[in-house]
């Protein structure tokens, strides 16, 4: 009897020496393994693709497959058959634009997370039987492929969060509360999302602090002359900037900001929202200290995305939440933090949703992030173009080649919720509204636009689909 209270004691407090060695080996061990571990999803099944062929795209690491000279083409269409929403029978065809606000799920995300469930669900780093050892390696390796996936130097960089928005806001409490104070300044830009500010804008009423704001010019760029003053009194303590807009699709140039951030004595961070989604992003070669992302606009699952920062940043900072697994010891009156990178992970965490990420970022390093950049683009080029064809439409943002995936726009006499109902009756969805970018369309002088938006699975089929509801749009509200 007293071993077995003893036993039950050891497991809730995290205490005994056998207990410890199987949590050191199913968390730090699963962390730092140079290996993909146990509980690694098996690969995707074949599916029928609409021809009645077959699809699939494994989801095992591109390092685990034969070297080839040449890279296979970038071919959308049987990309798009290994996407179940593309094979639902419907009136019409769904030609899905809005990428930006969420992207679809392929068949090996899905097959992944399933896996999880039906073999090993159970919860992590807390139970010495060996499923839950499986979901702790699962969860965990799923932790080292993201991080690997941004080039952090170490996956104890990376933290798991809800998304980018609860990433930001980590930041905001854990390293601004405790480092601003009155009369500091945080460098933002006119073209964020709301996400990367009004977590600012919070902080910034509580401590007395100073918002300054890089000017958008009228080419939907940001104006980077602007930034030395910004940054020359010395009281700008972080910069924080959106990588590729969700509106205008800028991609802003932040390792060059980064660079004055630094030179300046302030630290830099990242929304990366669109960007780590899209094209090669590399945390290093940014020389950022701090960068958010989320794995739903990557083809993972929604409810988990990461914040990257520096180790040193990482371990200075208190805990965002308090709770179980982010401590080491628990007192009456006081507690010891866990090490990284479960300080930051308070409470059982979305592990099924983990592992779909570890899937959506297996894939799309099988696609080739450049390849899946440059069909955001190419794709960005034609819609642009078909677009002109479109009497009274003006696009906002830069030139397709000085941009990403998006494209917003207006219709002149028509609300883009007017527009939007129209296109979604011919089957083609695309966002209509603020975009979660209120100031920024302030600043354009619209009070919403309409967005398309790309991914790996976007067709020049759906572009020709957008462009024949824009005209009967305007037939629609000119009768």
């Amino acid at each position: 009897m007293t071993a077995a209270k003893r036993d039950r004691s050891g497991t809730d407090q995290g205490r005994g020496d056998t207990l410890s060695a199987r949590q050191a080996a199913s968390s730090v061990g699963a962390i730092e393994r140079p290996e993909r571990g146990e509980g690694v999803p098996p690969p995707a099944r074949e599916h029928p693709a609409p021809d009645g062929s077959t699809a699939r795209l494994a989801t095992e690491h591109p390092a685990q497959k034969p070297s080839t000279c040449e890279p296979d083409p970038f071919d959308a269409h049987a990309i798009r058959a290994q996407f179940p929403i593309f094979r639902a029978k419907r009136d019409k065809p769904l030609s899905y634009l809005d990428s930006a606000a969420t992207s679809q799920k392929p068949d090996a995300v899905l097959e992944a997370m399933d896996h999880y469930y039906s073999n090993f669900n159970a919860n992590i780093h807390r139970g010495i039987y060996g499923i839950a050892e499986e979901a702790t390696a699962a969860y965990e390796d799923a932790r080292r492929r993201v991080a690997a996936f941004v080039n952090a130097r170490s996956p104890r960089e990376l933290i798991f969060t809800r998304n980018s928005t609860e990433a930001i806001n980590l930041v905001a409490y854990s390293w601004g509360r405790p480092q601003l104070k009155s009369g500091d300044a945080i460098v933002l830009t006119e073209m964020e999302h709301h996400s990367n500010l009004v977590p600012w804008q919070i902080l910034a009423a509580e401590r007395g602090i100073e918002l300054r704001f890089i000017p958008v010019t009228g080419s939907g760029e940001l104006d980077l002359s602007t930034l030395p003053a910004l940054l020359a009194d010395g009281r700008a303590k972080l910069v924080a900037v959106v990588h590729i807009s969700n509106v205008l699709g800028t991609v802003n140039p932040v390792a060059e900001i980064a660079r004055d951030a630094h030179a300046a004595g302030a630290l830099m961070l990242v929304d990366a929202s669109q960007s780590v989604p899209h094209c090669p992003v590399d945390v290093q070669a940014l020389g950022c200290d701090f960068m958010a992302f989320t794995s739903h606009k990557m083809l993972g699952p929604t409810g988990i995305g990461a914040l990257w920062a520096r180790r040193e940043l990482l371990e200075a900072m208190p805990p965002f939440l308090g709770g179980g697994e982010m401590i080491r010891e628990v007192k009456l009156r006081e507690s010891q933090w866990n090490e990284l990178p479960w300080k930051f992970e308070a409470g059982t965490m979305a592990i099924a949703e983990a592992v779909g990420f570890g899937a959506a970022v297996d894939y799309l390093t099988a696609l080739g992030m450049d390849r899946v950049f440059a069909h955001d683009r190419e794709l960005a080029a034609t819609t642009m173009e078909r677009l002109r064809e479109v009497p009274d439409l003006t696009i906002l943002g830069p030139p397709a080649g000085r941009r990403g995936g998006v494209i917003a726009f207006t219709l002149d006499g028509l609300h883009p919720h007017d527009v939007a109902t129209v296109l979604d009756d011919e089957g083609v969805a695309v966002r209509a509204g603020h975009h979660c970018a209120m100031p920024l369309h302030e600043k354009l002088g619209v009070p919403a636009s309409a967005r398309a938006s790309f991914h790996c699975y976007t067709v020049p089929a759906e572009i020709d689909a957008l462009v024949r509801g824009l005209h009967r749009a305007r037939k629609v509200f000119a009768a």
